[in-house]
């Protein structure tokens, strides 16, 4: 007997992978770039605390300007989209 609630698990990560393809950037650039600049200044400790101060996407992408502010690091908007797309599908999974 087919149980139609059976494929539920099978489309709910088809529906959180096509959210986050929706993202634009590429992950695999976005690694490198956190890796060379990003861990300079920090750990990855800091994308994992309980009390984390990023709480969506457009927030994710103003810490990213205001540490690049801070270590005078010019992104353009493809760099921008990189990071924020490895950040969130690494560390925070934000829809």
């Amino acid at each position: 007997m087919f149980k139609p609630f059976a494929l539920f698990p099978f489309f709910l990560v088809l529906s959180v992978s096509a959210r986050a393809a929706a993202l634009p950037g590429n992950s695999a650039d976005g690694k490198k770039l956190h890796d060379a600049t990003c861990l300079s200044c920090h750990n990855d400790s800091v994308y994992k605390r309980q009390d984390r101060q990023i709480k969506n996407i457009e927030g994710l992408k103003e810490q990213i300007g205001s540490c690049g502010h801070m270590t005078n690091i010019t992104l353009g908007k493809p760099q921008v989209n990189d990071l924020v797309k490895y950040l969130n599908e690494t560390y925070y999974k934000f829809k």
